[in-house]
């Protein structure tokens, strides 16, 4: 039987975390002269006594080490309660806001998705903004150490191919995963600090600076506005592209870089082929746009890099009407989407890692129909790709898309129409954030979303952040079998 004291231990002091943080708007508000503060105060209380109860109950597991049933049940569980307990302050403290839109507020912050069901963000208090930009902070944080400690071990979706890079845990996951935890969060944190100053420095206010560094470095796309980065000048869409790029990469290459390595991040394929890829779509929609729009080319130029990379990262960000531009230019927003960043970012979808697998795993498959006697051993950037690699990526890939069909005609199901069904259901499983259909509000907001239609993004978001099969595989009755 599954010991869960350990497991419930992790989450309570998650919990005792996230509640401490709570009262960070809660100090926003009272400096700004909100009345909102107590809000924060109430919820942090209510968060704090939970996940210390549940550190009481479960004091007698410390010093054990996980297992990877465990580690499963940590990484889902974790992306389950958290949002149920940030949603608390956007339940109390927001004006016709119920459960179903809380939680799924909090679970697009957390997941780092960017969709909303909040319309009139300009007029929100300073602390509730805070707060839905820094759930995005602290999923995009806990992504990148899920991503390079528990995946591994799991063997979920070729994350093990990290592990002779000198990051494997050996099958342990605690206490290697606090070093490592530790240098992320320097990391993180610096990034983040950088992208704000970047922020403050072309002209944007200091806290709209602090919630767009948030969010941007997290790939996540909350804004404090409703027309998001609309509203401010081409300097700071420029800052966005590159902080947003920089976050799609791998963390791991920055940790490296600290150390005195610096050709891993120079030399990565994954990398090289992100950067390609990035390239050739911001070209295609340039093009497009110049045969089609009368706007100036620096206009063009920086709307189409700007948009395909929110979209490329998974951040979501927008910088105006990007749905009047036309057919071509959203299919490659979405396409890009689809594929997502690097392994081990903060960014979100497939990722650019598994494609490259899957596309060697294709052209082995034909060299060997042409020469069928030959042992074609697959190979990638000069390594070889051991089979659990290949095979983890090709069940992410099938569960993947057998995900995205299934949710699209579930949406459907629930009266909307054909074209915000496909979108949302790209939106909450890739964690990309916008949606596009006649159900979808002038900014964005999916409040009008029939709430069972809610449910199921709630679902498919959570499922998306952790890749798919770290959540389906704690269905299986082996699983929890001894």
């Amino acid at each position: 039987m599954i010991d869960f004291r350990p497991v419930a231990n992790i989450i309570g002091w998650l919990l005792i975390a996230l509640g401490g943080i709570m009262l960070v708007p809660a100090l926003v508000d009272l400096s700004f002269g909100s009345g909102d503060w107590p809000v924060f105060l109430m919820s942090s209380f209510v968060t704090v006594l939970s996940g210390g109860l549940l550190v009481l109950a479960t004091s007698n597991s410390l010093g054990t080490s996980l297992t990877i049933r465990q580690s499963f049940l940590v990484t889902s569980l974790s992306w389950t309660v958290l949002p149920m307990f940030g949603a608390i302050p956007l339940e109390l403290g927001i004006e016709h806001v119920n459960w179903t839109d809380a939680i799924f507020e909090a679970m697009s912050g957390l997941t780092t998705t960017g969709a909303t069901v909040l319309n009139g963000l300009d007029d929100l208090p300073p602390g509730m903004l805070l707060w839905r930009s820094t759930l995005q902070w602290l999923g995009g944080l806990g992504i990148v150490i899920v991503a390079l400690i528990f995946l591994p071990v799991m063997k979920v979706g070729g994350m093990q191919h990290f592990r002779s890079e000198g990051f494997d845990t050996m099958g342990k996951v605690l206490p290697r995963a606090r070093d490592i935890s530790w240098m992320l969060l320097q990391i993180y944190l610096g990034l983040t600090i950088l992208c704000a100053g970047a922020y403050i420095a072309v002209g944007m206010g200091p806290f709209d600076a602090i919630n767009h560094a948030l969010t941007t470095l997290s790939t996540g796309g909350f804004s404090t506005r409703d027309a998001s980065f609309a509203d401010f000048g081409a300097g700071a869409h420029w800052v966005g592209v590159v902080f947003m790029w920089l976050a799609g990469l791998p963390f791991i290459r920055f940790l490296q870089a600290l150390n005195g390595s610096y050709r891993p991040l120079f030399e990565d394929i994954q990398i090289r082929a992100y950067f390609r890829w990035t390239l050739y779509a911001i070209s295609s929609v340039i093009v497009y746009r110049l045969a089609n729009s009368d706007e100036s080319v620096e206009a063009i130029v920086r709307e189409a890099a700007f948009n395909v990379v929110s979209m490329f990262s998974g951040t979501g960000f927008g910088s105006g009407e990007t749905s009047a531009w036309g057919d071509f230019p959203i299919l490659v927003m979405i396409v890009t989407g689809f594929i997502g960043a690097c392994t081990a970012s903060t960014g979100c979808s497939i990722k650019v890692f598994r494609f490259l697998v899957l596309f060697e795993a294709i052209k082995a498959q034909i060299r060997q129909l042409v020469h069928p006697n030959r042992v074609i051993p697959l190979q990638l950037g000069g390594r070889r790709l051991e089979d659990d690699v290949v095979v983890s990526v090709v069940v992410m890939f099938t569960a993947f898309v057998l995900g995205f069909g299934v949710l699209t005609m579930m949406l459907s199901l629930t009266g909307l129409e054909m074209r915000t069904a496909f979108t949302a259901a790209w939106t909450s499983i890739c964690n990309v954030g916008p949606a596009f259909g006649a159900e979808v509000g002038p900014s964005g907001a999916m409040d009008a979303f029939p709430p069972q239609a809610k449910w199921l993004m709630i679902g498919a978001m959570a499922m998306g952040r952790l890749e798919m099969v770290a959540v389906l595989v704690i269905f299986l009755p082996r699983f929890w079998r001894v």
